[in-house]
């Protein structure tokens, strides 16, 4: 049996690239890339996490914890890039594992992006939920609390977002996909709503809420009626200079989503200059669009109503429309509607890119080859979806939305860490590789971008709360019995089973598009 370091040759992988299919066109230009990042960044973080982070660590120093995500993203943003280029093919952090620093680095890594993908899917959902009760609030009706609340915060389970997994999961299955029509629209929209409420927000700022910018020491804690606390500012990241690494590491996960433009590279016409403009201009687009969306919304409303479950801690931006920018109610309104549309879209992705990582894995052994199995007439991966479709819905129905969202966070940020030692890896063991894209101070002998990729999302790592991280390493410690049980023993690459490529399809990968040399 082999090394569990043992790598998936390259010309493997672009075998199985092209197997029965032939390679993908490259149609994709820097500006549908940036699009393509835009529109998978901008979701239930923004519009939720901002307020969390606002309440539970930074104050209105949100602004500053969202610099200091994008900074991380940035460097874990230039090691995917350069990935990308030299890989140009549809894949993931994962495949890129893979072939770079071996099997077990690549399962820990597909591990974990079940708790980006998956995880964040059940969060997204949460945060629908809650967007609904807001909209049905409109009519004069809600869902009664027991039904729209995980345990526990006190319910029952949270029907809603248990329905919209459901609802998606089975369009998933059917094959059903949203056409380049509607997937422009739903960008245009969210990012339209985020400007407008930038635009017509920034007229109702009260600096009073700014000051002070960060949270004091002696913050008094956040009870419920019972005297039960909800939030302490007691830890050094939840307040001062520490609130905003701890900030950082809640809106982090409004970030989630910039790797998906790594996925595309198969498709961009010059990967060595629009996979870097791709990844690193969404993350600079949404980072603006963020402090200032941040910088409103603690403006209009005061952090700590964020903080009080009787007031902004649900729905956040709805209430700071409806209580505090009168005359604006049809905007709070239109606001909670197109969220709502805006939110199904990023579960549908999530959903279909946790589905696409099974099918990575199965196909290579290391799952059970159910999540590989194709539906006789739809041909998609239906039981992978089934299998979803119940793990996501259970976490959707009975797990808070902070905890769900906050070991997403951790999911990625461990997956941006491994990327960002794999460029430092690759530059050790591989150095003549042919890499179209090099990420800069990133040399073997002094590699400063991968070594700050993976201390500043190591750092964000370190500031989640213990139990979110307790179970996170849980989490992880089952993937590692998972891996060892079944995973090693069912490998095909550790028995020998290799699909080499045709020696026209690995000129057509490995050497450089004459257009683009």
């Amino acid at each position: 049996m082999a090394s569990i370091f043992a790598k998936k040759p390259l010309a493997q992988l672009l075998g199985e690239a092209n197997s029965g299919h032939g390679g993908l066109q490259r149609t994709l230009g820097a500006a549908n890339l940036v699009a393509l990042g835009v529109g998978a960044i901008i979701g239930a973080g923004l519009f939720v996490r901002t307020a969390a982070a606002a309440a539970q660590a930074a104050g209105p120093g949100v602004t500053l914890a969202f610099i200091v995500a994008a900074i991380g993203c940035a460097f874990a943003g230039l090691c995917y890039a350069e990935f990308a280029a030299m890989i140009p093919i549809a894949g993931s952090a994962y495949t890129y594992a893979y072939t770079t620093m071996g099997e077990f680095v690549a399962w820990i890594i597909g591990w974990a992006l079940i708790m980006e993908y998956a995880l964040g899917a059940a969060t997204v959902s949460i945060a629908w939920s809650e967007y609904l009760n807001k909209l049905l609030n409109i009519f004069g009706t809600e869902i009664p609390f027991n039904y729209c609340h995980a345990p526990a915060e006190g319910g029952y389970l949270n029907l809603p977002a248990l329905l919209v997994i459901v609802a998606l999961s089975l369009l998933l299955i059917k094959g059903t996909q949203e056409s380049a029509t509607f997937n422009a629209f739903i960008v245009v929209l969210k990012v339209a709503i985020v400007l407008v409420f930038i635009g017509v927000g920034y007229q109702f700022i009260n600096p009073a809420n700014h000051t002070p910018y960060l949270i004091p020491a002696n913050q008094p804690d956040v009870l419920d009626k019972t005297g039960k606390v909800l939030i302490s500012y007691h830890g050094f990241f939840k307040h001062g200079i520490g609130g905003i690494v701890g900030g950082a590491a809640i809106v982090f996960f409004a970030f989630i989503g910039f790797d998906a433009v790594s996925t595309a590279a198969q498709e961009a016409k010059n990967p060595k200059r629009d996979m870097p403009i791709g990844i690193l201009g969404s993350l600079v687009v949404c980072t603006i669009l963020y402090i200032l969306f941040g910088h409103v919304l603690t403006g209009v409303a005061n952090w700590t109503e964020f903080a009080d479950p009787t007031k902004g801690r649900e729905a956040s931006v709805t209430y700071a429309i409806a209580q505090h920018m009168p005359g604006y109610g049809w905007l709070a309104n239109a606001v909670t509607l197109a969220i709502l549309a805006g939110f199904s879209s990023v579960i549908l992705v999530m959903l279909m890119g946790q589905s696409r990582v099974f099918f990575s894995m199965a196909n290579d052994g290391l799952m059970p080859k159910a999540f590989a199995e194709l539906h006789p007439k739809f041909h998609t991966p239906y039981k992978s979806n089934l299998i979803l479709l119940v793990f996501v819905g259970a976490f959707a129905a009975f797990v808070p939305g902070s905890l769900a969202g906050d070991l997403t966070s951790f999911g990625t940020l461990l997956a941006f860490v491994l990327v960002s030692a794999g460029i430092w890896i690759m530059r050790k063991s591989d150095p003549d590789q042919p890499r179209p894209f090099r990420a800069p101070l990133s040399s073997a002998s002094f590699p400063l971008v991968p070594i700050l990729g993976m201390v500043i999302c190591g750092g964000m790592i370190v500031a989640l709360d213990n139990f979110t991280l307790e179970v996170a390493m849980g989490w992880m410690a089952l993937g590692f019995l998972v891996y060892f049980l079944y995973g090693q023993k069912n490998s095909k690459l550790q028995q020998g089973i290799v699909v080499i490529p045709t020696e026209v399809e690995k000129e057509a990968f490995i050497k450089p598009d004459k257009h683009n040399a």
